[in-house]
C-alpha cells in the first residue's frame, strides 16, 4: 500500500488551508474540521482498497520464442469483485530482451476481463522466466495505491531464429534455391545413386541406357541418378571468445548458430546425416542423425549455448573429434581465425584431414569493411582506416597459410555465412569429393 497522486494533493491543499489560518486565525477551525475529515476519508479508503478482491493475470505466450524476433504476449486480467477496477499491470518477462506496451493501464468492469497485448523481443538464448505479474490497483478519489504480485511463473525456450531456415525451405521445397542465392550446380540425372528408371530422351547418353528394362519394355529406358546420399556433416564450432563480439543485434555466435541450423536443414534434405561438437566451452556432442527429426535433435543442442572467455583450442577440439567420428565425413569447422592462430590451426587441420573433408568458414568482422569503405577526413580517421587494412593483410596471410590442399576455406562477414556454408556444401557434393 502507498499513497496515491489523488493523497498528495489533498494534503497540498491542507498544508495551504493550513498557511492561510496562520495569517487568519478564524480558519483555524475550519483547518481542524477539515484535517479530521480527511483523516477519516484516508481510513475508510485505505480499508477499502484493501478489501478489494484481488484481481488474477493470465499469460499467453509461446513455450519457445525465437531470438530477435517480436513475440506478441498476451494478458487477460479477471475481475473477481462486484465494483470495476482501475488497474496498472505490468509483468515481468526474462530479462535481456526489448519490451513495448509496459505498463498497461486497463479498466476491468465487475465479474468480468480485459486483455492486453504488449511486444517482447527476446535478447539470450537459453531456458528463461516470465515472472509473476504486477498489479497496481487504484483505491476511491485515487487517495491510496496497493500493488500486488499475481499470476504464474512460467518458463520458456528461446532458441536460434530458424526463420530464415523456415523461409530457405519454403523455397527448397520447390526446387528454387537458387532465387535466395543458393547454387544448385548438379541438376537430377547427374549425380552418382541411382534414383529411377525413365523413358530415354534426345542427348542421353548411351552408357545411361538400361538394356534389361528397355527389352523388357519394349522402348528405350535410361537410368536417372541423383547426388550421392547418406554422406556425413559435423559441424565443429567454436563457442570461444572470439565469438562474442556483435555485428548489429546479434553476436557473432547467434549468425553462427544460425548459419549451422540452414546448413543442418539442406543436408538433411539431402539425404546426409548431421553431427555436431562444440569446443572452447561446453562439450556438446552430437552423433549424425538423420531424417526429419535430425533438425529438432541439433536445436535441442544448441539453443542454449552461450560464449566462453575461453581461447578456441583447435587442436583439443580436432583430438576429440577424430576419436569420436571414425567414419569419412566433411567436417564444418567455424571460428574466427587470427594471424597468430597459423601454428596450431594448421596443425588441427592437418590431423582432421587424414581421415576426412574439412571446410574452414572464418568470420570477418564486419566493422573492418565498413572502416575501409569511409574516407577518412581527419588524421585520427586515416590512422583508423590504415589500422584496418594492416589487419585484414596480416588476416589474409595467415588465412592463405592455412588454404593447403584438402582443406576448403571461406572468409565471410556474418551474414555472409548461411549461403557461404550451404554453397561450399552444394558444390562438394556436386565434384563428388566426399
Amino acid at each position: 500500500m502507498r499513497p496515491g497522486p489523488g493523497l498528495l494533493r489533498l494534503l497540498s491543499l491542507l498544508v495551504l488551508l493550513a498557511a492561510a489560518a496562520a495569517l487568519v486565525p478564524p480558519l483555524l477551525g475550519v483547518w481542524a474540521v477539515a484535517s479530521l475529515g480527511v483523516a477519516l476519508g484516508l481510513l475508510t479508503s485505505r480499508q477499502r482498497l484493501a478489501a478489494t478482491p484481488v484481481p488474477s493475470v493470465s499469460r499467453r505466450v509461446p513455450r519457445t520464442l525465437p531470438l530477435g524476433d517480436v513475440t506478441q504476449v498476451h494478458l487477460r486480467v479477471t475481475n473477481p469483485g462486484t465494483g470495476t477496477l482501475d488497474l496498472v499491470v505490468t509483468d515481468h518477462p526474462p530479462e535481456g530482451g526489448a519490451v513495448s506496451g509496459l505498463p498497461v493501464t486497463v479498466r476491468v468492469p465487475a465479474r468480468s476481463f480485459a486483455d492486453v497485448t504488449y511486444q517482447l523481443t527476446p535478447g539470450r538464448r537459453g531456458d528463461l522466466a516470465f515472472e509473476m505479474a504486477d498489479v497496481l490497483l487504484d483505491g476511491p478519489l485515487h487517495l491510496w495505491q496497493r500493488r500486488v504480485r499475481v499470476g504464474a511463473r512460467e518458463e520458456v525456450r528461446v532458441v536460434p531464429n530458424v526463420r530464415a531456415v523456415v523461409r530457405f525451405a519454403l523455397f527448397a521445397v520447390e526446387d528454387r534455391l537458387g532465387r535466395i542465392g543458393v547454387r544448385q550446380g548438379q541438376q537430377r540425372g547427374e549425380g552418382t545413386d541411382f534414383r529411377e528408371l525413365r523413358e530415354y530422351r534426345d542427348g542421353d547418353s548411351l552408357r545411361r541406357i538400361d538394356w534389361k528394362a528397355t527389352s523388357r519394355r519394349n522402348q528405350l529406358t535410361s537410368r536417372e541418378y541423383q547426388d550421392e546420399r547418406d554422406q556425413r556433416v559435423i559441424c565443429l564450432v567454436d563457442c570461444g571468445r572470439r565469438l562474442h563480439a556483435r555485428d548489429g543485434t546479434l553476436s557473432h555466435f547467434d549468425h553462427v548458430l544460425n548459419s549451422v541450423l540452414l546448413l543442418s536443414y539442406v543436408a538433411l534434405r539431402q539425404g546426409d546425416s548431421v553431427g555436431l561438437q562444440t569446443f572452447s566451452g561446453p562439450d556438446r556432442w552430437l552423433p549424425p542423425v538423420k531424417g526429419a527429426s535430425g533438425l529438432e535433435a541439433i536445436l535441442g543442442r544448441v539453443y542454449d549455448l552461450e560464449t566462453t572467455t575461453l581461447p578456441s583450442d583447435y587442436l583439443e577440439a580436432a583430438t576429440s573429434l577424430m576419436k569420436r567420428q571414425q567414419r569419412r565425413a566433411l567436417v564444418v569447422l567455424v571460428s574466427n581465425v587470427r594471424d597468430e592462430d597459423s601454428s596450431e590451426l594448421k596443425e588441427a587441420l592437418r590431423l582432421l584431414r587424414t581421415r576426412h573433408l574439412v571446410l574452414l568458414a572464418s568470420l570477418r568482422e564486419t566493422a573492418l569493411d565498413e572502416a575501409l569503405d569511409r574516407h577518412p577526413e581527419t588524421l585520427d580517421e586515416a590512422l583508423r582506416v590504415a589500422s584496418a587494412h594492416r589487419y585484414l593483410a596480416a588476416r589474409r596471410r595467415a588465412f592463405d597459410s592455412i588454404r593447403e590442399p584438402g582443406t576448403i576455406a571461406v572468409d565471410v562477414t556474418p551474414k555472409e555465412l548461411p549461403l557461404a556454408l550451404v554453397n561450399r556444401y552444394l558444390e562438394i557434393k556436386r565434384q563428388r569429393r566426399l
